[in-house]
């Protein structure tokens, strides 16, 4: 099972910018998803981000437990770049997402998906 853990300030910084979205993923921002706002073989599994959604997405169907009791997963593409224990932290107004071996991404987006029109609000 994934666990994840938030930092005091990282749980308050996130909760701000989630809105009534009751859905979060955890997605790759690297171009490889419908949610990634960049691109490029150079980003391959190194940015990743939080997208609040409306309702669940079938690609995204690894339940990641966590300390804020948020209805949070991940999709198997993900997985391939991160081990089952995940600390999130915030330092001035950017989060980092780690795990076991160290940080892996010290940029992590939070980002509202919009499916009226197709894009996603940051």
């Amino acid at each position: 099972m994934v666990k994840m853990t938030f930092s005091p300030e990282a749980g308050e910084f996130l909760q701000k910018k989630l809105g009534n979205k009751p859905v979060l993923i955890l997605a790759l921002n690297d171009g490889s998803n419908k949610y990634s706002l960049q691109g490029g073989r150079c980003t391959i599994g190194a940015n990743f981000q939080f997208v609040a959604l409306d309702q669940a997405d079938a690609d995204y169907q690894i339940k990641i437990d966590n300390d804020l009791g948020l209805d949070l997963y991940t999709g198997q593409a993900e997985m391939s770049f991160l081990d089952e224990s995940l600390s999130v932290g915030e330092q001035y107004g950017m989060l980092s997402l780690s795990d076991g071996s160290g940080l892996i991404d010290s940029a992590v987006g939070v980002n509202i998906y919009e499916p009226s029109n197709q894009t996603i609000k940051k």
